[in-house]
């Protein structure tokens, strides 16, 4: 026996002695000290022993465990002391050097613009809603009285996905999903991405955004939509601001106006930024048509309502004085980081 656990002792010490990681290591441990390990083996084979050898027996067992563990634990130590000393010499800090400078984002024009917006809006009691972008030609057009014959649907030629679907042109649609729920009164805001055939320069792009407004109730007058954007311009830019509205056509409201608001720059006195004109056109609005009402199931003799539709971008290179509304997109970060 004594033969036997000498050997065992010099097995252990020479494999922990050749072992050349913590993993290697660990096996050795498992291979004499586990549950089937050599030395566990002849803890469970002393049943076999007599009773006066037992005490010596049981006495140098221990002793050999002890050995192995040990010299386990030396070497462990010494193998996690390489390994802490290798990473300390190849991950020098040199506390010295300036530390890496953080660059945090922030919103971009558009958003700062929409969010703007909103809370005007939702401060006057509108909700905000959204609806998709891949929209049926129906609520695109012919629901806002724009039949397939309709000139109006030439100006808003759009990508086609099948004779049935459409990339919306305007956020118009979500606001005939509204009127459809039959749900009055309604007081929403529609702003989202839109899409039309428009080639790329300083004041157009095929994809852009668009925010759309509607007040369905009993009792709506045109002079319920000229004061709430009145309201509406002078909270955006500023308490003198004052509004113009010329008649306009808008196949989906009758009547039909756009917008204009003195320029914030000159007071109305004409400049570059107005093209001395005083004044700069920021929407289109009108009086719901009864016939866009009744086909969402609204009766027109019950219920009237106003609109108004004002692209975002434009919002945004007003408000920020921005000339090109390509530099919106190009992610300049010299542009952006002025935001």
């Amino acid at each position: 026996m004594k033969e036997m656990l000498q050997k065992i002792k010099d097995d252990a010490f020479r494999q922990i002695e050749e072992s050349d990681a913590l993993e290697k290591l660990n096996e050795v441990r498992v291979s004499f000290l586990g549950k089937k390990g050599e030395l566990t083996a002849v803890l469970k084979s002393m049943k076999d022993i007599p009773a006066e050898e037992k005490p010596m027996v049981g006495q140098m067992v221990n002793d050999t465990r002890q050995a192995i563990e040990v010299l386990l634990e030396e070497t462990k130590k010494k193998m996690e002391k390489a390994v802490l000393d290798a990473k300390l010499k190849n991950e020098v800090i040199d506390v010295t050097l300036p530390a890496n400078k953080s660059n945090l984002g922030h919103r971009h024009p558009n958003t700062i613009a929409l969010e703007e917006v909103e809370r005007i809006f939702v401060g006057m009691g509108y909700e905000v809603v959204e609806g998709p972008e891949v929209e049926y030609d129906y609520y695109n057009f012919e629901a806002l009285n724009i039949p397939a014959n309709h000139p109006a649907k030439d100006e808003q030629d759009t990508f086609y996905i099948n004779s049935n679907m459409v990339l919306r042109t305007a956020t118009s649609p979500v606001q005939v999903r509204v009127m459809e729920k039959g749900q009055l009164p309604i007081r929403m805001i529609a702003p989202g991405r839109v899409f039309r055939a428009d080639e790329v320069d300083a004041t157009h792009s095929p994809s852009f955004h668009q925010i759309e407004g509607l007040v369905i109730d009993k009792n709506i007058t045109f002079a319920d939509l000229k004061g709430t954007l009145a309201e509406f311009a002078k909270q955006l830019f500023g308490a003198e601001t004052k509004v113009k509205f010329r008649p306009h056509y808008f196949p989906f409201t009758e009547p039909s106006a756009e917008l204009d608001v003195s320029c914030y720059k000159c007071g109305g006195k004409g400049c570059r930024f107005c093209k001395g004109e005083g004044w700069i056109e920021i929407l289109g609005c009108g009086m719901v048509h009864p016939n866009v009402l009744r086909m969402s199931g609204i009766d027109p003799d019950v219920y009237t309502g106003f609109a108004f539709g004002m692209g975002l971008e434009r919002i945004a290179l007003l408000k920020y004085e921005i000339d090109d509304m390509r530099l919106l997109y190009e992610n300049d970060y010299r542009f952006l980081k002025q935001f």
